[in-house]
């Protein structure tokens, strides 16, 4: 299973959603451009010294990252609002790729569309997200718990 990051805005939630990665033993792709610079301290404060231990493939473009997938296969998992499917009632898979959009702007249409299944997660009626990084590790636990990906000792 792979976290892959659409054009994050906040090195913060970045530098915990790869510590994260690293921790779960989860591969990881940022799609470029970052809205920060990837140097930036905030992202190194949130990842710690675990970024140094993620496997991580930056793509500089949407174009980028589906050209470096075609030869991997698996699904594009995107975990969005405007989907129908809660997490809690899909299959998932050890080669899925779970992807997360921008906090701002979540993905663009050519992107939703290209997801192989939209998910979301379960909330209170009239609340509008949660913060992306939760999000993710949310689904990401589910998707692990149900393909027994989680790292060896980690019950």
């Amino acid at each position: 299973m792979r976290l892959s990051l659409y054009q994050p805005d906040i090195p913060q939630n970045a530098g915990a959603m790869l510590r994260m990665a690293a921790c779960l033993a989860v591969g990881a792709d940022v799609i470029e451009p970052c809205g920060f610079v990837w140097a930036d301290r905030y992202l190194r404060r949130a990842g710690m010294d675990y970024l140094d231990h993620v496997d991580l493939v930056r793509h500089e473009s949407w174009a980028a990252f589906l050209d470096a997938r075609r030869a991997g296969g698996g699904r594009i998992v995107l975990l969005t609002t405007g989907a129908s499917i809660p997490h809690t009632g899909f299959d998932f898979r050890p080669d899925d790729t779970l992807l997360v959009g921008r906090e701002s702007a979540g993905v663009p249409g050519d992107v939703h569309d290209a997801a192989d299944a939209r998910l979301l997660v379960p909330m209170a009626p009239g609340l509008r997200s949660l913060n992306v990084a939760l999000a993710a590790a949310i689904v990401l636990g589910e998707g692990l718990r149900q393909t027994g990906g989680f790292p060896s000792g980690a019950e």
